[in-house]
């Protein structure tokens, strides 16, 4: 016996019928079999349609780092206006007070800076070198004197700071000498070192020792005494203690004198540079003075304060890096 299905014509309920297998037509018994596989088949076509429709449409979906970097924008956006706000602001100033005669615009200083830098360390002669030749002997005269006031003004800040008596007896004289203009030392350099080059390092060596040597006194004084007093039972002698205990407490002192005197040796060395000549970048703004040539004057001021950004950004990192703050619960 062969149980079979038959659809009505009409739209009655479908009905099952227990028949001889002998009472089913070949053909139909045929068809009921070749049509089962199509059927089947145009499932599997319909199904992976649908597949491919839901794999299309996920690759529509946007990707994960298009979410990152609209992420980044959205971080980074307000931090970027303000600054860009503030140049356009000085932009659009120095647009209005410029003039034909007197200044130029910053179109034409962009223009003119693009030649400039197209071949920034040409050599027509000792006079008449590249803008970077310029900067690179700035670089190596601030280096110099700079080193030398770290060698002599940390040790004496620390000796400073650790002992009253030394205290007591060098304050007098540091008052008395740090307030005098840098510039009031270079022709006592001029004329002891008979020379323009030692003399603007030994100007920027006599500006930049002070700050380094009153930050890390005032370092050494803010140290707390239980630190000193438990050196002291522990029969720590000077250097340990001055590496081990007094060095990581003053730390973030001694890094921001270190970073004042970075500041005020780029200021100085373009003053000494304009008095003394030679090789510079304050001799290379002076000498475009001279030539009248107010488009190198500007650039040179544009590459003097990227600079001294960019060191004083350095020396902001470097104490960031070293700067202990309270842990919140």
């Amino acid at each position: 016996m062969v149980s079979a299905i038959f659809h009505s014509p009409r739209s009655e309920p479908l009905a099952v019928l227990a028949t001889p297998a002998s009472a089913i037509p070949a053909t139909s018994a045929t068809q009921a079999t070749s049509s089962t596989p199509k059927t089947i088949a145009a499932s599997a076509d319909t199904a992976s349609v649908i597949v491919l429709k839901h794999s299309h449409t996920a690759t529509q979906r946007p990707a994960p780092t298009q979410g990152r970097l609209w992420q980044l924008v959205q971080a980074w956006l307000p931090k970027l206006l303000a600054p860009l706000c503030g140049l356009g602001l000085l932009l659009g100033i120095w647009s209005l007070a410029a003039s034909p005669q007197s200044i130029p615009g910053p179109l034409e200083t962009w223009q003119q800076a693009v030649q400039v830098f197209s071949d920034p360390f040409y050599r027509n002669g000792p006079n008449d070198q590249g803008l970077g030749w310029n900067l690179l002997a700035s670089l190596q005269r601030v280096a110099m004197g700079f080193g030398l006031a770290a060698l002599v003004g940390i040790p004496l800040g620390f000796a400073i700071g650790r002992f009253a008596f030394l205290s007591r007896m060098l304050n007098p004289i540091i008052s008395l000498l740090r307030p005098v203009s840098p510039l009031a030392w270079l022709p006592i350099g001029l004329l002891v070192f008979k020379g323009a080059n030692p003399a603007a390092i030994w100007t920027i060596f006599i500006c930049s020792i002070w700050p380094m040597v009153i930050n890390t006194a005032v370092g050494v004084q803010r140290v707390p005494q239980d630190y000193l007093n438990v050196a002291r039972v522990l029969q720590l002698s000077e250097w340990k203690t001055t590496t081990t205990i007094l060095l990581p407490a003053v730390l973030p002192y001694l890094l921001t004198g270190v970073r004042l005197a970075v500041g005020t040796a780029w200021l100085v060395i373009v003053a000494a540079e304009m008095l003394t000549g030679g090789v510079g970048i304050g001799f290379w703004l002076w000498d475009e003075w001279n030539n009248l040539n107010v488009k190198n004057i500007l650039i040179a001021i544009a590459v003097i304060g990227i600079v001294g950004l960019l060191l004083e950004w350095a020396l902001v990192k470097l104490a960031s890096a070293f700067s202990y703050e309270e842990v919140k619960a």
